[in-house]
């Protein structure tokens, strides 16, 4: 599983993820132009197999109108610390197994 975090996450938290995700990537880090366009990011995790995990609702409108993939993981929590993030994600971890697994794009979490 390949997880891509968007520029509202801490790229901090990819070291934390790898180890139990796997790859794990922040858009700031990958080679797109700062800041990225949701629409690069998009086309980026499409090309590469990644799964965006964002608190941005932007790629929930992406989803209703290109379908999948790639697939999305939505934080709906509002401004969280980058400590809560890993506590959800981490929480999430067997939701976000089964988003890479089975025939959905869309993992919300409130």
């Amino acid at each position: 599983m390949k997880l891509l975090l968007d520029a509202n996450l801490s790229w901090r938290l990819t070291a934390v993820l790898s180890k139990h995700f796997g790859e794990c990537a922040h858009v700031n880090k990958i080679g797109l132009p700062l800041p990225p366009p949701d629409s690069q990011i998009w086309k980026y995790a499409a090309e590469n197999e990644y799964i965006i995990v964002s608190q941005d609702s932007d790629f929930l409108n992406f989803l209703e109108t290109q379908g999948y993939p790639p697939k999305v993981v939505l934080l709906r929590t509002g401004n969280i610390s980058r400590k809560q993030a890993e506590i959800i994600l981490l929480h999430a971890k067997a939701l976000i197994e089964e988003l890479d697994q089975e025939n959905m794009g869309l993992l919300e979490i409130i």
